[in-house]
């Protein structure tokens, strides 16, 4: 019997296959993701559509660039939704750590002013329970904010 979270075993492999529920959008050198903790509404992943990338480096320099593009525009995208969404949106972080998963991607973090201390730091600051709070799980609470995404990112084209 499969389980119900094997597609987080490997990330890009289910997303080729159309097993990744958090995909969004299918761009040009990877997959525009919805992250699978909300605590910071709109936070999104862009992942590598190409197996075994770990590193930008790893792949040749168009590739790297359209990677980098569609980075870019899941960024613009949860920026225009997370501003409509809520008055006190920021800005937008934009990170590729690769330190923990070994797949190629970019963190897409929207920030706010209530996050009152941790407004203006890396969300590495944030405590480590944030990863795993059922709380702030993606769920069907999110599945708005989800449409609002694809529809921004299909707007962008």
């Amino acid at each position: 019997m499969t389980e119900p979270e094997d597609w987080k075993r490997d990330r890009v492999g289910s997303a080729l296959r159309g097993g990744n529920p958090t995909v969004l959008a299918r761009l040009d050198a990877g997959f525009a993701v919805i992250g699978d903790v909300q605590f910071l509404p709109g936070y999104c992943v862009f992942i590598s559509d190409a197996p075994g990338a770990d590193r930008l480096t790893d792949l040749p320099r168009d590739r790297r660039l359209a990677f980098l593009a569609g980075a870019e525009r899941l960024a613009e995208a949860v920026e225009n939704v997370c501003g409509r969404r809520d008055a006190d949106f920021r800005r937008i972080n934009l990170e590729i750590q690769g330190n923990h998963d070994a797949f190629l991607h970019a963190h897409v973090w929207p920030r706010y002013s209530w996050e009152g201390e941790f407004a203006h730091g890396p969300v590495g600051q944030y405590d480590a329970g944030r990863w795993s709070d059922p709380a702030t799980s993606l769920g069907a609470e999110h599945d708005d904010l989800r449409e609002e995404l694809v529809t921004e990112l299909a707007r962008l084209g």
